[in-house]
């Protein structure tokens, strides 16, 4: 089939969470089935300034948004070996220091933006047709709208089957009704039914009215948005759609994260090698400044700092984490209260606590490589990667049973022997302790340790699998 991805970011072009990762590696692993695929993005300051091979394609669109014609620029490039990938360059809308938004908050324009972004990518489509057209998250939701509502103004393209991926529903592109007028859409499509939501215009609920197809990234996300908890305003519309939603969970690029081959780490190790994991604890210790204690289990959490992401709990018991023999390291940034704790602890805690604010890719993968417990204890979690990163790295991962850290961690149970991982369920901070508690009494018994270890290694999560289910929604649209 002829698949055709819509995303406001894709490795290696742009990026700013893991939806660029899926894009950059979902896109190939779907070629690698057979399958001819094409990513659509913006042209980012970040893509046009980031040394890539960007060729023109003499191609321009010319679009409407509210009462006037905008034009972009089509230029072509590729990710991977065989993944087209076209960039739709409008400098005054994409030209710029960030994706979304500064510190200040998002961009005032980004309705118009990504209104003008998804009327451009069907334009690409009239040029190059596709069978399936897959749109992510709520800055590609308009394409399927358009394609909908309008198929008259798509006709080259207007019989492809849509689908559509919520990476996150807590993001839907609420914008207030002001900004209905860039969408050029029938004023009957603003209404509870299709668009409107609370008298505002909600872009991710378009797709999911108009999609034929809905997905999210992980089986227990599924269910759990159609929950009032977790649905953000919207689990009623995907209570109708249920027959239609499916929970599909992301892959990890093993080329990418793998101990064998990392090329950021020095040490490199796996599941029968695990002393050599000690080597990589030894440098991490030196990299963030803590002293070498071999036999104090090493914590670890690379984050968000955001109360999505559980650092409420974290700040809650942390003082009482600390009464453990523990060493606790943390590489992230996010709410300005969370950054100041954590600076403030590792100052009154040298010896035993590290914060790094950022994002540091190299020092990301010798944490995963370098620690023996990984913290995710999230309030909610689409999918999460860095379990799974955690898992291939021999680092047991401590995680709510929440989402796709449910789906990917099974929890440890020393009668049996069996399980990868620590799980708790309820969102309390002294649960999280006790199940901390359990993989630091766990780490004490050092052959059960090493075959938790060599379990969790063992897992597969590669995206070869999560491409097949892909490929499997896309043959029941076009057989």
């Amino acid at each position: 089939m002829k698949i055709a991805m819509i995303a406001s970011e894709a490795n290696p072009f742009a990026k700013t969470g893991g939806l660029a990762d899926v894009l950059g590696t979902v896109s190939g692993a779907l070629e690698h089935l057979g399958h001819e695929v094409t990513v659509i993005l913006p042209a980012y300051r970040c893509a046009l300034q980031g040394g890539f091979a960007l060729q023109e394609t003499g191609i321009t669109v010319t679009v409407p948004v509210a009462d006037r014609q905008e034009s972009g620029a089509i230029l072509r490039s590729t990710i991977g070996k065989n993944v087209a990938a076209f960039l739709i360059r409008a400098d005054r809308y994409f030209d710029r220091e960030f994706l979304y938004g500064t510190a200040a908050g998002d961009y005032p324009d980004n309705a118009e933006r990504f209104t003008f972004f998804c009327r451009a990518a069907l334009e690409v489509l009239r040029q190059y047709p596709a069978d399936i057209v897959h749109a992510h998250d709520w800055q590609a939701a308009l394409a399927i709208v358009f394609l909908k509502t309008q198929a008259a103004r798509y006709p080259e393209t207007a019989a492809a089957k849509t689908v559509f991926t919520i990476h996150n529903l807590g993001f839907q592109g609420i914008f207030p009704q002001s900004q209905w007028k860039f969408l050029n859409l029938d004023e009957v499509l603003f209404t509870p039914q299709c668009l409107e939501f609370y008298d505002g215009v909600n872009m991710l609920k378009g797709a999911l009215v108009f999609a034929d197809k809905l997905t999210t990234v992980s089986p227990t996300y599924a269910q759990e948005i159609m929950t009032t908890d977790q649905g953000f305003g919207l689990e009623g519309i995907l209570q109708q759609r249920a027959a239609d939603l499916v929970g599909i969970l992301n892959g990890v690029d093993y080329s990418h994260w793998n101990p064998w081959t990392d090329a950021f780490i020095k040490h490199h190790f796996g599941e029968n090698s695990l002393t050599i994991k000690d080597d990589c604890k030894k440098s991490l210790c030196q990299t963030v400044g803590l002293p070498d204690r071999p036999a104090t289990p090493l914590l670890a959490m690379i984050s968000r700092l955001t109360t999505q992401k559980g650092f409420d709990l974290v700040e809650a018991v942390f003082e009482k984490l600390l009464q453990r023999d523990v060493q606790f390291v943390l590489l992230g940034n996010g709410v300005p209260h969370f950054e100041n704790f954590f600076h403030a602890a590792a100052a009154r805690y040298a010896d035993r606590v590290a914060v790094r604010i950022g994002f540091d890719e190299p020092l990301a993968h010798q944490i995963e490589a370098g620690a023996d417990l990984f913290l995710m204890p999230s309030r909610y979690e689409p999918c999460g990667l860095n379990q799974m990163y955690s898992l291939k790295y021999g680092t047991p991962p401590i995680v709510r049973a929440v989402g796709g850290l449910k789906d990917s961690v099974q929890d440890y149970n020393p009668q049996n022997n069996s399980g990868t991982g620590f799980v708790f369920s309820d969102y309390d901070a002294e649960a999280m302790l006790a199940t901390i508690d359990r993989g630091l009494f766990a780490y004490r018994d050092k052959n059960a340790w090493t075959a938790l270890r060599r379990r969790a290694m063992a897992m597969d999560f590669s995206w070869e699998r999560s491409a097949r289910l892909y490929s499997d929604l896309y043959r029941t649209l076009v057989p």
